[in-house]
């Protein structure tokens, strides 16, 4: 193998556990290794790019990755790291997701190619559907002990939280179910390695345990941490929720801004992480950093590389040039270059107020603007003070009171920016 995968994720900060022996294994040929994608939602979400990472990584060492969209276990939910069941879904919406995800996987994974590491896409309901609960019960349940299930640190404390009613039978099985995953890939592909998060160990190493008893190998695990914030708050969620991959759902605006207002501790792990940027590189980004933290160039970098891979160089580029509207220098033009759904989020609470199109359509003078039609200012006064200081911009140009808004000020077709100086931006919303 040309590259050493255990120590590309070691020094990228990217292991909690690995099995003994894993290391080895992986560098006397080429292995195949899986990670399960819960298919709750037609899109990853950057809480989902660590074991994307790692797939990526593995293919580059030279292995071949595979995906495992948990249609089977996501109609069950997994107890880990969870207090209550999560919601049961149909088999076509299960679909719809698969094809979704396997989309944005693309963008990482090879699928396609004639290699012998060609990433591959499997659903565990394909083997999961037709199997009877007695054949469950019989050829699988009978090789595992209820105590041996009993002592997974998941099910312990689900079972200890006070805040817990218990755990349903279901989701007491969901390691066997997990567990039988790793021994079906193994048999049919050869896979002889799980990846996940820290909190799935417990389930990991059941899918080991029943290679060991029943599938006649050896099987190894590997998990990486779970990411945390050094502010204590929850990675991979916004004010609005999860920030996903998919752009209808988080806009590249969005989850470029994301990146870009990381914290200087994050920014430091984080561009190791989700990076393919080299151990050099990066060690060279940090101490630019460090003399000069203020320019945030590492989180700059860390923006750019991962907006770049989950979209394109083309929405990156919209994405700084919409930060640069409402945080540097911009003309009428760029504005204009904004579609409507980036000029939302650009402009996300900023004050609006509506107008009616015959207003504009009529001539909508400044003070008007400014104060009588839609109260940004308190009074006439104020508004015209403010026009003869020179202070007040339509579209980023500089207007005085004999100023007109018209048709030809909206920008898509339905709004106009109104600055006061460089801190004060309103909207008008035209209806």
């Amino acid at each position: 193998m040309s590259k050493n995968f255990v120590k590309e994720l070691t020094w990228r900060g990217m292991i909690h556990d690995v099995m003994p022996g894993t290391e080895e294994h992986l560098m006397e040929g080429l292995r195949s290794a899986y990670v399960g994608i819960d298919p709750t939602a037609d899109s990853l979400h950057i809480g989902h790019l660590v074991g994307v990472m790692m797939l990526k990584h593995l293919q580059e060492a030279g292995h071949r990755p595979v995906a495992l969209v948990g249609g089977a276990t996501g109609m069950i939910g997994d107890p880990s790291g969870k207090s209550n069941e999560r919601n049961l879904l149909d088999e076509a919406t299960l679909l719809q997701n698969q094809n979704a995800l396997k989309n944005q996987l693309a963008r990482f994974l090879d699928f396609d190619s004639d290699a012998d590491n060609a990433a591959i896409l499997v659903n565990n309901y394909d083997w999961m559907k037709n199997f009877s609960f007695l054949d469950f019960i019989r050829d699988v349940g009978k090789h595992i002990t209820v105590n041996y299930m009993m002592s997974k640190e998941s099910v312990k404390k689900r079972l200890s939280s006070d805040a817990s009613e218990g755990m349903s039978f279901t989701e007491f099985t969901y390691q066997l179910v997990q567990g039988y995953d790793f021994l079906h890939l193994f048999r049919e592909l050869n896979c002889t390695l799980q990846m996940g998060g820290s909190d799935q160990w417990g389930n990991i190493t059941t899918g080991t345990e029943l290679i060991r008893r029943i599938g006649d190998g050896k099987g190894y695990a590997l998990t990486c941490p779970l990411i945390t914030k050094a502010d204590g708050t929850k990675f991979g969620k916004s004010e609005a929720g999860n920030v996903w991959l998919d752009a209808e759902r988080t806009s590249p605006y969005k989850f470029y801004q994301y990146w870009l207002n990381t914290s200087d501790e994050d920014a430091e792990r984080f561009i190791k992480i989700f990076t393919f940027l080299s151990k050099e590189e990066i060690e060279g980004l940090v101490a630019e950093h460090k003399e000069a933290p203020h320019l945030r160039q590492l989180q700059r970098k860390l923006a750019e590389e991962i907006t770049v891979m989950v979209h394109s160089r083309e929405e990156y580029d919209n994405a700084v040039k919409a930060s640069d509207v409402l945080f540097g220098k911009s003309t009428a033009q760029d504005l204009k270059n904004l579609n409507e759904a980036t000029f939302l989020d650009v402009f996300e609470g900023v004050p609006q107020a509506k107008v009616a199109r015959e207003d504009i359509d009529a001539g909508l003078d400044m003070i008007a603007a400014l104060s009588a039609k839609t109260e940004f200012l308190s009074s006439n006064g104020e508004a015209r003070r403010a026009l003869k200081e020179n202070s007040i911009s339509v579209n980023k140009e500089k207007v005085g009171e004999d100023y007109t808004i018209t048709s030809q000020d909206l920008l898509n077709n339905k709004y106009v920016i109104i600055n006061k100086g460089k801190r004060n931006t309103y909207i008008i919303r035209v209806e």
